[in-house]
C-alpha cells in the first residue's frame, strides 16, 4: 500500500509498472537493460480518492491522464529500475498530495480611487508623449 497522506492510501492493486528500455545515450546496456519505468495508476476506478480530489488530479495530471482515466508516469531519469521505480511512486505520491490540497476561493476586489487616477494620469502623460512625434515643421 502507497500511503498519500493520513486518510489516503492507493492499494497495490491500483498500481501496475511496466519496465521498458530507456530512450538516450547509455551504451551497450541501453540496449539490453529495461531500466524505465512506466507507472500506471488507475484514478477513475480508485475507491480511495474523494471526488473533488479526483477532478483537481485530473486537472493537475494534464496529458498524463488517458482516455479510461488512468495517471501514467514514465521515469528513465537513473541507469537503475530499482530508483527510476522509486522516483515514478514519488511524483505519483507528490501529484496526489497538490490534488488534496483545495485552492483558495478567489476574493473579488475593486480598483481604489488613487489607483484610478494614477492610472488615468499615466495615460494622460503617454498620449502626450505620442502626440509630440510625428512631423517636425522647420523654418525653410
Amino acid at each position: 500500500m502507497l500511503r498519500i497522506t493520513d486518510d489516503i492510501g492507493i492499494e497495490d492493486w491500483e498500481l501496475t509498472e511496466q519496465f521498458v528500455r530507456a530512450s538516450g545515450p547509455g551504451g551497450q546496456n541501453v540496449n539490453k537493460v529495461a531500466s524505465a519505468v512506466e507507472l500506471r495508476f488507475e484514478a477513475a476506478r480508485s475507491p480511495n480518492l474523494p471526488g473533488p480530489v479526483k477532478t483537481r488530479l485530473k486537472r493537475l495530471a494534464g496529458r498524463r491522464w488517458t482516455r479510461d482515466g488512468a495517471v501514467i508516469i514514465q521515469c528513465d531519469e537513473t541507469r537503475s529500475q530499482v530508483r527510476n521505480r522509486e522516483i515514478a511512486r514519488e511524483r505519483l505520491t507528490e501529484l496526489i498530495r497538490q490534488a488534496t490540497k483545495r485552492p483558495k476561493r478567489r476574493i473579488a476586489t475593486r480598483p481604489t480611487l488613487g489607483a484610478k487616477k494614477r492610472r488615468l494620469k499615466a495615460k494622460k502623460v503617454r498620449g502626450e508623449v505620442k502626440a509630440l512625434r510625428g512631423r517636425v515643421e522647420g523654418d525653410d
